[in-house]
């Protein structure tokens, strides 16, 4: 039995239960068997496959050391959690990581008891953490609870709000931070400067002895100053480490450690469990640890997609020749830079992401990247337009939702010419609902003096990027994860006019108001239904807000029915936009029926089938134009 544990001790592992007997050896082995379990997954399905594969020595070490659920681990951003999903019961479903219908790729609470909180955004871990453990001493409860965060995520103020009340209120509340000197890109900033700089033990010791040697040597003074100094065993490493920091908050702070060291963590978390009041542990990791690609380019590997194990080198779908609108984006950005000395790239930590490295590679002055400070990057711009530049933020659409009261007063209330460009605008795909952009329409419609536009392909987002340099005002342009349509890209690049939409196709017995992502999938809808005998009409309608009052002409001309498609929630969305222009013009005998994201969650899942599972794909509009007329 003993020779059969040791050769697979992953398969015997069911519950966090299963790990508390195994000696520190077969705990190492067990380490090597979640790093190839991991590798073999995600390299089929995709993933955050770096930031998990530097947490696995810690994760063992936690669940072997505390007991979860009672104990409760927050998890940060939740990329790294493969391992504890591993160790929680989820061994056997791990291949459907990332899966439709499968488990999520972060923690998720009606997943499983052990994940303490839902995550899929940065910074929240101790501000969560700190909630559960006022809880648990509110109901006279002595379990603990353990937020790990990295240190790309303690580059947001909301850490600090966290670590603020925490030692103020000296909460029993325990915070890892996972040192491995990235976010998803290499970490910017002061503090991740300050917290990167290391002394190995060797170094601290002799240089203390050295230094009490000089004071010993100093008459008169010199005894004193060494007797104030050893009052506090850690008054030095304190000053030359970020423990100063940690202290100021009234933290107690344990480190650095080395974070692949299973007999350090360990034993510093049984010490740890015992103490009192906030303790902050820093443990030092190595990102993407135990596979050689993922080391050497932690970056490609933080979120990658399927690839080749063999070589590290990424399986491109079959089929796929258009370039994805990151990329476009990313270009036309060093197109319209090279010409336009105002214009000023921004981006949250998300170079690569948001394609704008090369960007940053040709401007460096006129690039900045704010790490994970989404309502930062949001002020600045708004200070860099005051002062004549046009400033293009480029964020994700769900991370866009942490900066909305910055948008509102520092861009929308001065009427700021900023350019919010909104990459993975709609459903996202295997992230699941914490990534899916899918209020960014709803949200930035109801803000005055914002204008929001959506390209129907890759050559329209790049006439509207051309657009929004010209605009004096706040605007907002949201585009797809993926790959573009495959249309040809104009060299010359022209103002759309604001507020115009591009009729396509005539009909006679319906209309299609289409926006951005859906228009494609509208005309084909059209096809359709001209071969069942009914005349149906597409209209890209290009911009949200301000709506292009030919609409209700269009609308009357063919056939009174209309039929909105949109990739946002139907509430407040494009959808809603029509009803109200129709509803202030005093129209009342058109009717309209909307399409778009329900009034839910949407889980994880390849972006084709989840709009097809939503009716957003062409036969679902075809099949929705159909109701329209049975009704």
């Amino acid at each position: 039995m003993d020779q059969e544990i040791k050769a697979n001790i992953l398969d015997n592992i069911n519950s966090p239960a299963d790990i508390k007997g195994l000696s520190i050896k077969q705990l190492e082995t067990l380490a090597e068997e979640i790093r190839q379990e991991m590798i073999k997954t995600v390299s089929r399905t995709g993933g955050h496959l770096a930031p998990s594969l530097g947490v696995v020595e810690l994760t063992i070490a936690i669940h072997y050391v505390f007991n979860t659920p009672e104990d409760k681990v927050v998890w940060d951003v939740g990329h790294q959690a493969y391992a504890h999903k591993l160790l929680t019961g989820r061994r056997d479903l791990f291949h459907t990581l990332r899966s439709y219908k499968g488990i999520s790729g972060f923690p998720k609470m009606s997943e499983s008891a052990h994940d303490a909180f839902d995550t899929g955004h940065s910074s929240t871990s101790i501000s969560a953490g700190l909630g559960m453990t006022t809880g648990k001493e509110l109901k006279g409860e002595n379990s603990k609870v353990i937020a790990v965060i990295g240190d790309g995520s303690m580059s947001a103020g909301m850490a600090y709000e966290g670590m603020n009340q925490a030692g103020h209120t000296e909460k029993d509340l325990i915070v890892i931070l996972n040192d491995n000197e990235m976010s998803i890109s290499p970490n910017v900033g002061a503090f991740s400067s300050f917290i990167s700089r290391k002394m190995t033990g060797r170094r601290f010791v002799n240089f203390k002895n050295d230094l009490g040697n000089f004071l010993k040597s100093v008459p008169g003074m010199g005894e004193n100053i060494l007797g104030l100094i050893k009052k506090s065993e850690d008054s030095l490493m304190t000053f030359f480490t970020p423990g100063m920091l940690f202290e100021a908050f009234k933290f107690q702070y344990i480190g650095p450690i080395n974070g692949h060291r299973l007999d350090l963590l360990i034993d510093t978390l049984k010490n740890t469990r015992n103490i009192k009041g906030p303790v902050l542990i820093h443990i030092m990791t190595v990102k993407g640890k135990g596979y050689g690609p993922a080391e050497k380019n932690p970056v490609f590997f933080h979120g990658v997609g399927p690839f080749d194990i063999s070589t590290g080198l990424p399986v491109k779908p079959a089929g796929q020749t258009a370039p994805n609108y990151t990329r476009v984006f990313g270009d036309t950005m060093v197109e319209l830079a090279a010409r336009d000395k105002r214009i000023f790239a921004i981006t949250a930590a998300m170079p690569e992401g948001t394609g704008l490295n090369e960007f940053a590679k040709k401007f460096p002055a006129r690039f900045l990247d704010v790490g994970i400070a989404e309502q930062h990057a949001v002020t600045f711009a708004a200070g860099l337009a005051t002062e004549g530049f046009k400033p293009f933020v480029a964020i994700y659409s769900t991370f866009l939702q942490r900066a909305f009261d910055q948008v509102i007063h520092d861009v929308c209330l001065p009427d700021l010419p900023v350019v919010f460009c909104l990459d993975r605008g709609g459903l996202v795909g295997d992230d699941g609902p914490t990534h899916h952009g899918h209020f960014d329409i709803t949200y930035m419609r109801s803000l005055p003096n914002m204008t929001v536009m959506a390209p129907k392909d890759e050559n329209e987002l790049r006439h509207m990027l051309f657009t929004a340099l010209n605009h004096n005002g706040p605007i907002a342009i949201r585009y797809p994860r993926g790959a573009g349509i495959g249309v040809p890209l104009d060299v010359d690049l022209k103002a759309i006019p604001i507020g115009e939409s591009e009729p396509l196709r005539e009909g006679r017995d319906i209309v299609i108001f289409a926006l951005g992502s859906m228009v494609y999938p509208s005309m084909q809808a059209a096809e359709i239904l001209e071969n069942e005998g009914i005349s149906a009409g597409v209209i890209n309608c290009r911009s949200v807000k301000p709506l292009d009052k030919r609409l209700i002409e269009w609308a009357q001309a063919q056939g009174r029915r209309v039929l909105t498609v949109e990739e946002n929630i139907i509430q407040g969305g494009f959808g809603s936009a029509i009803l109200e222009l129709f509803n202030e013009n005093g129209i009342r005998d058109i009717i309209i029926k909307r399409i778009g994201l329900p009034d839910r969650f949407i889980e994880q899942g390849p972006t084709k089938v989840l709009r097809e599972s939503l009716g957003l794909d062409a036969k679902g509009i075809a099949e929705a134009v159909r109701q329209l007329f049975k009704n």
